[in-house]
């Protein structure tokens, strides 16, 4: 995986609460295995006709977005099954950062063993940062090393992460990496053992 130590970006704003992660990828597009190719089915149902034309009410679809990096939105962002095909779709349409009021907690851990960051803020904070990116193209930092999100037009907020998640994302690790750095130790086991 890819480190994440800091991290600026277009935002994708989402006003909806309870973004279930069939709304992330629908259950046809769960046939194969590999990480790679289902960015282009990310919210499938939303940003396509059923002829498979683009939506032009879906707000995605909108090329001020084009390239968004962060994605916000409301409460419990990725309830529902805890497929792990959800943040590979996100991760491969573009997404490194999620903010949203709260997350489901099997997609958060999710997202955290494949490199993106979820971000927890309040709902006040969520609102703010929804109506500068509704608005006009906005930009916004991450620093996950201060724990930090921040614009240049005077927004910041903390955000908490347990050491051992933010740890895994700053370097690059994923959890056979994390018992990897254990080899020195698992090797002496071993040899123990013989």
């Amino acid at each position: 995986m890819e480190p994440i130590r800091q991290h600026t970006g277009l935002v994708y704003p989402i006003n909806r609460s309870n973004i279930d992660t069939d709304q992330l990828i629908p259950k046809q597009f769960l046939k194969r295995i590999e990480r790679q190719g289902f960015g282009q089915f990310l919210f499938y149902n939303w940003r396509y006709n059923d002829d498979g034309t683009e939506r032009k009410d879906f707000s995605l679809n909108d090329h001020k977005y084009d390239g968004a990096s962060i994605l916000v939105s409301g409460e419990n962002f990725g309830c529902g099954s805890s497929r792990e095909h959800a943040p590979w779709a996100l991760q491969d349409f573009g997404f490194k950062v999620i903010i949203a009021s709260s997350f489901a907690d099997i997609f958060y851990n999710n997202c955290v063993k494949n490199g993106i960051l979820p971000i927890q803020l309040s709902e006040q904070q969520i609102a703010e940062l929804v109506k500068k990116a509704e608005g006009s193209t906005y930009n916004l930092s991450v620093d996950l090393e201060k724990q930090v999100v921040y614009d240049d037009a005077g927004f910041e907020a903390q955000f908490e992460i347990i050491n051992y998640l933010r740890e895994m994302l700053l370097n690059g690790w994923d959890e056979i990496a994390v018992t990897l750095t254990q080899e020195d130790k698992i090797t002496q086991f071993e040899q123990a053992r013989d």
